[in-house]
């Protein structure tokens, strides 16, 4: 049976005739030189809240929204570029979710809220597909039903 490794492994190739202890030493040093200028990575858009703090100096900034309301503000997120994070709170009754976000891109999000709200609203305006299929079936069969009854008083006319 095989062990498996669970420590990281990282290889550098050295061209030396002996390995002595200053050239591992030399390669020790350049290696953790290139870790130090390594950038760490930067999350954009939806992300954890720990991610979220991380990238931040600023103060997070949290507001509720309802659970039928998250995909349109994921676009409207996505669409102005804001960095959040959403959490769900079951405590309430209805589930409701906190999105964080930092507090410099208050403004942004503002703008972006008034797009979102303005697309929900739009949304309320239009009457639903099924809605419409509904009203445009009963149309139909009350003109049905109009018609057996002409039939039925144009047979009575010629008897």
């Amino acid at each position: 049976m095989q062990e498996q490794n669970s420590e990281k492994i990282v290889s550098r190739p050295v061209r030396a005739t002996k390995m002595t202890a200053r050239v591992l030493k030399a390669v020790i040093g350049e290696y953790l030189k290139h870790q130090k200028n390594k950038q760490p990575k930067v999350y954009k858009g939806k992300q954890s809240v720990k991610h979220l703090v991380q990238n931040s100096k600023d103060k997070l900034v949290n507001i509720e929204i309802t659970d039928q309301n998250i995909k349109v503000f994921n676009k409207t997120a996505r669409k102005y570029g804001i960095d959040y994070s959403l959490k769900k709170d079951s405590s309430a009754d209805p589930p409701m979710y906190l999105i964080f976000f930092k507090a410099k891109d208050a403004d942004v999000m503002t703008a972006a809220f008034g797009d979102f709200m303005k697309k929900s609203m739009e949304k309320e305006k239009k009457p639903s597909v099924k809605a419409r299929l509904k009203t445009l079936g009963q149309q139909v069969a009350v003109k049905a039903q109009e018609r057996k009854r002409e039939k039925s008083k144009a047979r009575e006319a010629e008897l």
